[in-house]
Parts: C-alpha cells; structure tokens; sequence
C-alpha cells in the first residue's frame, strides 16, 4: 500500500475512533439524566428534526461514527418512529454491515506460526515413508530422535495441505466403525451463534448418530468442562443402550471430562482417533 494511502487509512481510523469516543462521554452523560429531562429533549430535537425534513433540505452524509452509533442505538429501543434522515433498510443495512465486521473480527485467523519449510518437507517425507504412521506416531518421533515438539494436530494440518495420499486401515476408518456401531454412537459438538445484539452463545448438541435424534440441545454463554460433562449425564442416563460418544478434539473436552463420560458407562472416541 502507498504510503499517502496508509496515512489517509489510519487518519481515518483515528478521526472515527475519536467521534465515537466522544459520543460515548454524551451517552455517559445522558444516563445520569433525570428520565423527564431526556423525554423533553428527545422530543424538541423531534420537532427540529420535523421542521429539517419540512424544508426540504438535503441532510449531510453520515460518517462512520454516526452509522456505528445510529446502528448500535437502535438495537436498545423501537428506532422506526424516530428515523428521519435516512430511510428504515438503509439503517438496517449499516446494522448488517456491523454484523459483518464483527463476525470478521470474530473469525480472524489466529494459532501459531507456520513451521519452517525444512520441517514442513520432513513431516510430509516422514509420512511417505512411511504410510502406517499417524500423526501421534509422526509428532513422537520427532520430539523423541530429533527433539523437535510438534503437536499432533499440526502435523496432520501440513499432511492436508499438500502431503502424500495416504491409505489408512480400512477397519479403522471413521466410515466403517459408524456403519458397524451407529444406533450405540452418540455425537456430540458445539456451534456457536452470535445474537442480534452481538453476543457470542455456545449451543452444545448430542445426538443419536443411527437415529439422528437430538438427546440433549442446550445453550450457554460460558462453556465448562463441568458444564459439559452435566449435559451429557443428562443425556445419558442410567441403563442407556450407548456403548461409544464421540467428540472432537476441542480443549473443553479435557481427560478429567472423558473420565466422567467413562464412568457413564461408554467409551470416548475422539474423531482424531479416525484420521488417517
């Protein structure tokens, strides 16, 4: 990027970033008002806005600040009665666009750096070589000959991206063992949904696999591992036909969590478990 338009980028950030500051000391302010003393308020700046739309006189364009906080205003009260100056789908479409953004920022990428290429080269040829190998079996041969710590999950990130094709067991393919148990498998995950009002929630699923019956659906803010582990003792209750739960290898799913399950009376079974 040229350097006068990295300045007018970061010049304009600054100036939004200010606006908004200073409109939320005003909001501040406001809220320490007494209620008939903001009603008056809010209702001669009404009459003026009234006569504004009267004249026919064209509004000035709204900046970044003003559509970020009209969008953000009219998410705390009824705003179609109050909208004047532009019209109701052009405000909705600023709250899309701050739907948007969030969710940008929310999905950034984010982890560790990329390994150096010579190791990247060396997990794909290690995998080569040797085809029975998985990624635990690949990550501990590293840490243990060349002491080189890489997690499981990253060598099977460099294996997608480009390694060798490789075969696994067929009596170890995920396929195979959910065709062979599927009416004692239940799955479970989390997804999560963002409100209208930004606010992240966390739905956790479990579900019969053969069946696709949902057995337990519930929502939180603040996911535990204690959470969890009651959902699925709700789930699961005494004198269950399950013998297999399934997961994923998100970290809420501790050791201490598997060992709860277990003790349920079924056996965990990472989908790691089923990568070849």
């Amino acid at each position: 990027m040229p350097v006068s338009l990295h300045f007018r980028a970061v010049t304009h950030c600054l100036r939004t970033s200010s606006s908004v500051a200073f409109e939320l000391v005003r909001l501040a302010a406001l809220a320490i008002r007494s209620h008939n003393s903001l009603a008056a308020e809010n209702l001669f700046l009404r009459k003026q806005l009234a006569l504004f739309q009267e004249r026919k006189v064209k509004p000035r364009r709204a900046d970044d600040a003003t559509r970020w906080l009209m969008a953000t205003l009219g998410q705390m009260f009824q705003w179609r009665n109050a909208l004047l100056n532009v019209k109701p789908h052009t405000l909705i479409r600023w709250q899309h666009r701050g739907f948007r953004l969030f969710w940008r920022w929310k999905s950034r990428p984010t982890g560790r750096p990329r390994l150096a290429k010579d190791l990247r080269i060396l997990i794909r040829q290690m995998a080569a070589d040797n085809i029975s190998w998985g990624e635990e079996r690949i990550a501990n041969e590293l840490k243990l000959k060349l002491g080189i710590r890489v997690s499981p999950r990253t060598v099977g990130k460099y294996l997608r991206e480009g390694g060798p094709v490789r075969t696994p067991d067929p009596t170890r393919r995920w396929l195979t063992f959910v065709h062979n148990h599927a009416t004692a498998i239940v799955a479970c995950d989390f997804f999560v949904v963002v409100t209208a009002t930004f606010r992240t929630l966390y739905v956790f699923v479990i579900l019969e696999v053969g069946s696709r019956r949902i057995l337990n659906l519930n929502v939180t803010a603040h996911p535990t591992a204690e959470w969890t582990l009651q959902q699925l003792r709700e789930a699961l209750p005494g004198g269950h036909p399950y013998r297999y739960v399934v997961h994923d290898r998100d970290r809420i799913f501790s050791k201490a969590l598997d060992q709860g399950v277990t003790d349920l009376g079924v056996r965990v079974a990472s989908t790691a478990l089923f990568q070849g």
